[in-house]
């Protein structure tokens, strides 16, 4: 029978893209992956990212049943995980009621995620989804590393709206724009920015 291995990679690697069959379930002990699609325009938004203790719903669907691969993973920091064939992956869910419980409460947790991207989307204002991405992406100096091009896969927009958002609050005081990324100067009016839907 075909055994678990370890399974490492570094940030920046894409370790799956649409089309591609799925080896397996990744039960991640460390590091970050960030989940994409992107449009036949080019726009990109991020569905999710996987964290230690997380199923990603992609490889859940590809091996649960046969799919492949609908979207993009990229490494945000370096891996490790343990890799699970999905023969194995099968068994372990059907012979092991800890391991299952542990997946479907991850999928659940998923599927609420998802349907707060799609609220926010579809009933959220911008400036309230770009508030609440600064807010998710500081760093504890209040900084943000991130490109607008990114803040716009972030906010499920375009690089050149975020532009005039991020001026806009820069403008405010709110936030600071850096050769690097952003600065968040008044995290209380960004937090009050966040918090109103309209």
């Amino acid at each position: 029978m075909t055994q678990t291995r370890l399974f490492t990679a570094k940030q920046g690697q894409t370790i799956f893209q649409p089309g591609q069959e799925c080896p397996g379930f990744l039960d991640l002990t460390k590091g970050s992956i960030r989940v994409m699609l992107t449009g036949a325009s080019g726009r990109e938004v991020v569905l999710y990212r996987v964290r230690p203790g997380e199923v990603c719903l992609q490889t859940f669907s590809c091996l649960v049943d046969g799919h492949t691969y609908g979207a993009e993973g990229i490494i945000e920091a370096d891996i490790e995980g343990t890799l699970i064939p999905a023969s194995l992956f099968r068994q372990q869910m059907e012979a092991d009621p800890e391991f299952r419980q542990k997946v479907l409460s991850s999928v659940a947790l998923r599927f609420s995620e998802y349907q707060q991207l799609v609220e926010d989307v579809a009933l959220t204002n911008f400036d309230a989804r770009l508030a609440k991405a600064l807010l998710r992406l500081a760093d504890a100096d209040g900084t943000v590393h991130a490109t607008h091009a990114a803040l716009a896969a972030e906010t499920a927009s375009g690089r050149a709206y975020v532009s005039r958002r991020l001026a806009a609050m820069a403008r405010n005081g709110v936030v600071e724009q850096l050769p690097d990324g952003i600065a968040i100067m008044d995290k209380r009016a960004l937090e009050q920015i966040a918090a109103d839907p309209r």
